[in-house]
C-alpha cells in the first residue's frame, strides 16, 4: 500500500521550507504567488490531503465555519454564499452550509448538530432567532455573524443593510409615481424581523405622504414564485383592487407577474410590481422589474472576513449599514405621466 504524502513531502518538491508549505496551505493570502502556485502543484501531484482531525488538535481549531440560510433556493443567498466561501477560502477556513427552510426549530437542530462536530464559528442570516441558538453560541463560546441585519445592540456581529430604510425607499418612489392604492407582499412576518421591517418601513412611507398602507392588503406569502401568484390572486378575487404591488422579493414578484399574465392583467397598466434583491431573473423578465438592488456579494465577504476577525481576536472596525439602490425599470408605471397627458389638448 502506497504510503500518504506528507506536509514534507510536498515542501521538498515544491522547493520550499516546511513553514512555506504550511502557511500556502492555511493563510495563502500571506505566501508569495509564486511560492504558493509551486506549493499547489506538489499537493495536486501526490495527492496530499492534510490531516484535519490532528491540525484541530494542535491549534484546537477546526478552520471550518457554519453557515445557515433560511433557503438556498433563492439566488440572492447564492450570490453571496459563493462571496463568502471564495473569501474563507482565501483567508485559510472552509464553510459548511446548511438551510433551514424557514422554520426555527430545524435551525436549533441544524446547529447543534454541527456545532457538536466542531466549527470555530457561525454566521446566522438576520436578528430573529430562537434563545435556544445564542445558547448554544454562549456555551461553546462560539463566534457569530448575523449577515443581512443590522442591530445597534450586536454592532460587532452584524454585516449587513437597513431593509426599513430600503422599504420606505420603495414605497415613496411608488407614491411619487401617483400611485394611492399600494399592496404588499413582504413575506411572512413570524420569525423574520426583515419582514417586520419592511411593513413598518412601508406603512411610515405611505403616512409620510398622507396615505394608509390597509391591513388587508398587506398579503404575507413565502418568498416563492407561487407566493408572488397567491398574492396576486386574492388581491384580484374582488373588484376593490390596488394599482401598485410592492413584494419582498424579486422571487414573488416575478411570480406575481405570471399571475397577472396568466389572467389576463396588464402589467404595468393595470398593476404595477416592484420586488427587491435585484436578481438577475428581474432584468430578463417581461416587463423589466422595478426593484432594489442589494449589496448581495459584499454581505458574503464582510461576514466572511468579519468571523475570521473574531475567531483570531483581531480589532474589528466600526460597521455601518451597507447602501442599497432603487433599480427603476418599466413594471413601474407613472401614473402622474398619464394623468398629465390626458389633460393636454387635443
Amino acid at each position: 500500500m502506497k504510503d500518504r504524502a506528507t506536509l514534507q513531502d510536498v515542501a521538498r518538491l515544491a522547493g520550499v521550507s516546511l513553514g512555506s508549505a504550511s502557511r500556502s496551505l492555511s493563510v495563502p493570502r500571506e505566501v508569495r504567488p509564486d511560492t504558493l502556485e509551486r506549493v499547489q502543484r506538489a499537493v495536486a501531484q501526490l495527492g496530499y490531503v492534510r490531516n484535519g482531525a490532528a491540525q484541530a488538535l494542535a491549534s484546537r481549531r477546526t478552520k471550518t465555519i457554519a453557515a445557515i440560510y433560511p433557503t438556498l433556493d433563492n439566488p440572492i443567498f447564492a450570490v453571496s454564499i459563493q462571496s463568502l466561501q471564495q473569501t474563507l477560502w482565501g483567508l485559510g477556513y472552509q464553510v459548511l452550509v446548511a438551510s433551514h427552510d424557514y422554520e426555527p426549530a430545524r435551525e436549533v437542530d441544524l446547529l447543534r448538530a454541527i456545532v457538536e462536530r466542531g466549527v470555530d464559528g457561525i454566521v446566522l442570516v438576520g436578528t430573529d432567532h430562537a434563545d435556544a441558538v445564542y445558547d448554544l453560541q454562549r456555551q461553546y463560546g462560539l463566534p457569530y455573524v448575523l449577515s443581512w441585519a443590522v442591530d445597534e445592540t450586536r454592532p460587532g456581529q452584524c454585516v449587513g443593510f437597513s431593509y426599513l430604510d430600503a422599504a420606505q425607499r420603495m414605497a415613496g418612489l411608488v407614491v411619487e409615481r401617483g400611485h394611492m392604492r399600494i399592496a404588499l407582499c413582504p413575506g411572512i412576518a413570524d420569525g423574520n424581523e426583515r419582514v417586520r421591517a419592511r411593513i413598518e418601513g412601508t406603512r411610515a412611507a405611505l403616512k409620510a405622504h398622507g396615505l394608509v398602507l390597509r391591513e388587508d392588503w398587506i398579503v404575507e406569502r413565502p418568498f416563492t414564485f407561487e407566493g408572488g401568484r397567491s398574492a396576486v390572486a386574492q388581491l384580484f378575487g374582488t373588484t376593490d383592487r390596488p394599482t401598485a404591488l410592492i413584494c419582498g422579493t424579486d422571487i414573488q414578484a416575478v411570480g406575481a407577474i405570471g399571475e397577472c399574465r396568466d389572467r389576463g392583467i396588464r402589467v404595468p397598466d393595470e398593476l404595477s410590481i416592484t420586488g427587491s434583491d435585484d436578481i438577475e431573473l428581474a432584468n430578463l423578465v417581461e416587463p423589466r422589474l422595478t426593484t432594489v438592488h442589494v449589496p448581495t456579494s459584499e454581505i458574503g465577504r464582510l461576514s466572511a472576513e468579519r468571523i475570521v476577525s473574531l475567531i483570531e481576536g483581531r480589532a474589528l472596525g466600526e460597521t455601518r449599514p451597507l447602501q442599497t439602490t432603487l433599480t427603476m425599470r418599466e413594471s413601474l408605471k407613472d401614473l402622474n405621466r398619464v394623468e398629465l397627458n390626458s389633460q393636454r389638448p387635443n
